[in-house]
């Protein structure tokens, strides 16, 4: 069987990234907060290309979500479907506080 991993990166590549996701959460019955909410055995006939099954049941995306700015990642958790995914997947920069001041 295939297995998709997803990297989504920017503000422009997290925004429709975040949609991707809310599309194919949709297509495969899977909510908000990863539970399968579907009504067909074919939703759930692939649905590991996409996602991994975590040990309490939830659907997590197969995702990487990446950015410079720590504000894009804030604007998905708070999202709809931003409990979808999981908290190490997002990956931003941090800075320093001693960045570009001069001792």
């Amino acid at each position: 069987m295939r297995e998709i991993v997803h990297i989504q990166a920017g503000q422009c590549g997290n925004q429709i990234g975040t949609k991707f996701w809310e599309v194919i959460s949709d297509e495969h019955g899977i909510d908000p907060a990863g539970g399968y909410v579907g009504d067909s055995t074919l939703q759930l006939e692939r649905i590991n290309v996409y996602y991994n099954e975590s040990s309490s049941q939830k659907y997590v995306p197969r995702a990487a979500l990446v950015d410079l700015e720590p504000g894009t990642m804030d604007s998905v958790r708070s999202g709809p479907f931003g409990q979808l995914f999981r908290p190490d997947n997002f990956i931003f920069a941090h800075q320093r506080e001693t960045e570009g001041r001069r001792e």
